[in-house]
Parts: structure tokens; sequence; C-alpha cells
């Protein structure tokens, strides 16, 4: 048995005076919202990544056969671009909208929540990082359904450009909607079905040209966040587009994705702290 010098145990007493005094440890530096949003983004990329495959060809499809369909109901004019337009939209919001709310479903579901909980990461960064991984899959399945649609309706392709703002803009709004009901709805199975519930109102809302819609269906579609997306595309066939017209219905999405990523957010602190 081995014993201690007195000398050590004086020597070690002011030693520990002198920390009480100076007081407790100072805290590290406040984790940065950019540096966490980046790395949450790698993060759920590198496992979205498994599904990239089956997830474009089924949304793309999806789209591409629902033109096929309107194709011989629809001839041309605003009828056309308004199906082309929705239904490349339709390819964002199959995935951030419906699988982004069966992902945070099931994330809360099995206590996935708790895992980011632990770590120095805001919420915010962990609904954008999510909701950015999942949307960086729909640019080109929505590229392809716009050119599809293009060339089997007879529309012009000098201005799908714009789909570099219309992607974006769209995909946070719904993206920040999907997320809010994976996380606010109290079971997995009632997040997925929030989520096809949506995805069938933006195909129904926003596919059909708008011309033949009830003025009732007509106002539940100007609620639907997709809609300015579709609105802003479809008003870049014509052969001379009102671009005021387009950054106003951009302005719109800009202004909802904002407010649906921020009530997400909410939703996701919501979620954590139960």
């Amino acid at each position: 048995m081995s014993a201690v010098p007195a000398d050590a145990l004086h020597g070690a007493a002011p030693a520990a005076e002198g920390r009480h005094a100076a007081g407790p440890a100072g805290l590290g530096p406040r984790v940065r919202l950019w540096p966490s949003l980046v790395a949450v983004y790698r993060a759920q990329l590198s496992r979205a990544r498994v599904a990239r495959i089956p997830l474009l060809f089924v949304a793309t499809f999806q789209s591409i056969g629902i033109m096929i369909l309107m194709r011989g109901v629809v001839d041309g004019g605003g009828e056309a671009r308004a199906v082309v337009a929705g239904s490349a939209v339709l390819v964002v919001a199959f995935v951030a909208l419906n699988l982004l709310a069966q992902y945070f479903g099931q994330l809360r579901a099995s206590g996935g929540l708790d895992h980011y909980a632990t770590l120095p990461v805001p919420p915010a960064a962990v609904v954008l990082g999510a909701a950015g991984a999942y949307a960086s899959f729909t640019a080109p399945g929505t590229v392809v359904t716009a050119v599809v649609g293009c060339l089997l309706f007879g529309l012009p392709m000098t201005h799908l450009w714009v789909l570099l703002a219309v992607i974006p803009l769209a995909g946070a709004a719904l993206a920040g909607l999907g997320a809010a009901l994976g996380l606010l709805a109290p079971r997995p199975e009632l997040a997925t079905l929030l989520g096809q519930l949506g995805m069938s109102a933006a195909l129904l809302l926003g596919v059909l040209p708008p011309e033949r819609m009830p003025q009732v269906v007509r106002l539940a579609r100007d609620l639907l966040p997709s809609t300015y997306g579709v609105e802003a595309f479809a008003r870049t066939f014509g052969g001379r587009p009102d671009w005021g017209y387009v950054l106003g219905d951009l302005a719109v999405c800009a202004v909802v994705g904002v407010i649906s990523l921020a009530v997400a957010t909410w939703a996701y602190r919501r979620a954590a702290v139960r």
C-alpha cells in the first residue's frame, strides 16, 4: 500500500483553491450554422445516395407518364404549359414533400432525433441539411421531365434556365412543409399518409389546367406552395414572358420557403425535447 507525502497534499491544496477562485471553465466557441449545415448535408447526402437511382426513376417516370396521359386531353396553349410546368415541379414535390415527411416521421419514431440532440448542431442545420440533401436529387429528374414535356407538347426550351431558380425555391417551400408534417405527426404511418396526401394535392392542383377547375378548387390551389413555382415556370413558355410576374411568383416561393422551414425548425425543437 503506497502512501502520499504530506508535502504533496499541502502543495495540492493551494492549487485547488486557485482553481476554485478562478471560477468555472469557460464554454467552447458557439457552433455556427453554416459549417453545421454543410456537415449535416454531406451526411444526409451519403445516406440518401443509396436510393438515388430508384428515387429519380420513380419520380421522373411518374411525371412523364402523367404528361403522356394528358397529351390525349390537352392539345396546346396555356393548358399544355400548365401540364408541363406542373409535371416538372411534381418531381420536386415527390421528393421534398412526400419522402421528407416519411423520413422525419421515421426519425422521430425510431429515436433518431435523440442522436442529433446530442450533437453540437443547431436545429435549423438539421432541417435544412436533410431538406437540401433530398432536394438535390430532384434537379436531374425535373430537367428531364421539362425537356420531354417540351418535346411532347411542342413548347420552346429557350427559358428552361429558369429551373435554376424554380427548383431550389419550390423545393425549399415543399421541403419545409414535408419536414413539418413528419415532425408533427404523432406516428410514422400518419406522417406517410400526410406526405402522400400533400403530393396528391400537388399533382391534382399543379398539373391540371386551372381554367378547368371550379373557383373553390382554385382558391385551394393558391394555398399550395408549389403553385407559384408552377406558375413561374409556365409563364416562361410564352413568346414574350412577363418577367415581372415570374419574379413575383418566385418571390412568393421564397417567402413561403422561409416560413415553412422556420415552422419545420420549430417542430424539430418541439419533437426533440419530448
